[in-house]
């Protein structure tokens, strides 16, 4: 059977309308095409599905049987060309996004709620890891994106676009003695021991904060190791050292645990939160997705 989705419409039309002349001029097209059309889906089906009288034309039983369908079958065929659209244009589908603990904070709450607004039939499939975690997952296409802590080394298969910046600042216990201070300089702290990124997987961090204790003039004793930096801050309240975090931290409410600015130089901008994509990539939506974070955070887009 050969039916055309152009006799479905037809058929659709002259059932609503009740005539030729009618459809034909919704259709924009001649009443003898129209009808020569219909005879031959007619033709195809093996019965009448139309008939005339007094008071117009109607649908036969096997019209009204053949109606429904024909009407499903052009609905359908319409959201798939629908859909094939929103693809293209990066507003359909289904966006793998890991990021890092510390982009719950504020950059993801933010970005996300904007993007999903923008593109509600975008479905986002989230996954937490390190930073060096998700940068292999996106290499290795596991995911299509991810927002990690940088500053992060260049990598030939991915493109990154900075997001965010921040700078560290100081993470003390509250009965330390510097907890009372609005300011500090890191020199300061060259007799406490330390909460320090893991130098394997968290390497980006690590060495910006080695590097700013080292121009401080000391090497930190590094009394504990974390990942995530709200491991850090936990480590910290329990009384296992002092850390660098980064500034967003601040937002983590802790009764135990104060934040303290840093004076040194090094310490202002050093950070930044990135999202890294293959370069290869061919979805559309991660550029959406750059962009919309890039908006929120008071970006102009790329």
């Amino acid at each position: 059977m050969s039916a055309s989705l152009r006799q479905f419409q037809q058929l659709i039309a002259i059932a609503e309308l009740g005539g030729y002349r009618r459809a034909a001029e919704k259709l924009f097209i001649a009443q003898p095409a129209l009808s020569v059309s219909i005879q031959k889906l007619e033709q195809e089906v093996g019965t009448q599905l139309l008939e005339r009288g007094a008071r117009g034309v109607t649908l036969t039983p096997a019209g009204e049987a053949m109606l429904e369908d024909a009407r499903a079958s052009v609905f359908y065929a319409d959201q798939a060309c629908r859909t094939a659209r929103l693809v293209a244009l990066g507003e359909w589908g289904s966006l793998r996004l890991g990021f890092v603990g510390s982009a719950t904070y504020s950059l993801l709450p933010l970005s996300l709620n904007a993007f999903r607004a923008r593109y509600p039939h975008v479905k986002l499939e989230l996954r937490e890891d390190s930073s060096v975690g998700l940068m292999e997952l996106v290499r290795n296409h596991h995911i299509d994106a991810g927002v990690v802590r940088g500053p992060i080394a260049d990598d030939p298969a991915l493109e990154s676009w900075i997001i965010q910046r921040d700078d560290l600042v100081l993470a003390v216990p509250v009965q330390h003695r510097f907890s009372s201070r609005k300011k500090i300089g890191l020199n300061e702290c060259r007799g406490d021991d330390f909460v320090l990124y893991a130098s394997t997987i968290v390497p980006g961090l690590h060495s910006v904060a080695l590097a700013l204790c080292h121009a401080a003039g000391f090497t930190p004793k590094i009394n504990q190791e974390a990942i995530q930096v709200q491991t850090q801050v936990s480590l910290v309240a329990s009384g296992m050292g002092i850390a660098l975090v980064p500034g967003v931290t601040r937002s983590y409410v802790s009764e135990h645990v104060r934040f303290i600015e840093l004076s040194d130089e090094g310490a202002q901008n050093c950070l930044s939160l990135s999202l890294v994509a293959r370069r290869d990539t061919s979805s559309p939506l991660v550029a959406h997705l750059r962009d919309s974070m890039l908006e929120t955070t008071g970006n102009p887009p790329l």
